[in-house]
């Protein structure tokens, strides 16, 4: 690899969520790839699903790399994503709302490749900003 994993996975993050550009990303990937959610461990499928899912339902969706610490082989990645909501997601039909959701990313390379990623982000944030239900509130409050 001619850069360095910090500038690697930010084109590929802006390739992949920013373009739909699913290539990119998995050009970057290790043969068992995995990435880990709070909802459970999951392979490129999940991802591509993901992105595309994403990507349907705000087709103007931009995530930046805010900022990446970089230890060996551990890549710390602080995200945010914008968009305005002109599709389903998550069960929420579209707003037109332009929302923001920020969120953190640690990867760990094998060589070269990404092998394993462990997502955080708040899902109320999104929900937040489309309005459906403030953060703190639960879903059943209204």
């Amino acid at each position: 690899m001619s850069e360095d994993k910090s500038t690697t996975i930010r084109n590929a993050w802006r390739a992949a969520w920013g373009n739909g550009d699913l290539e990119s990303f998995e050009r970057l990937l290790a043969d068992g790839y995995v990435r880990h959610t709070k909802t459970g461990s999951e392979g490129i499928e999940s991802v591509r699903t993901a992105i595309r899912t994403s990507q349907e339902a705000f087709p103007d969706l931009r995530t930046e790399v805010l900022e990446t610490v970089e230890d060996g082989s551990m890549v710390a990645i602080r995200w945010q994503s914008h968009g305005t909501h002109t599709g389903a997601f998550m069960g929420v039909p579209p707003t037109d709302r332009v929302v923001t959701v920020t969120g953190a990313t640690f990867c760990r390379f094998e060589e070269d490749l990404l092998a394993e990623e462990w997502v955080v982000w708040d899902p109320r944030e999104l929900l937040s900003s489309v309005n459906i239900w403030k953060v703190g509130e639960r879903p059943g409050d209204r």
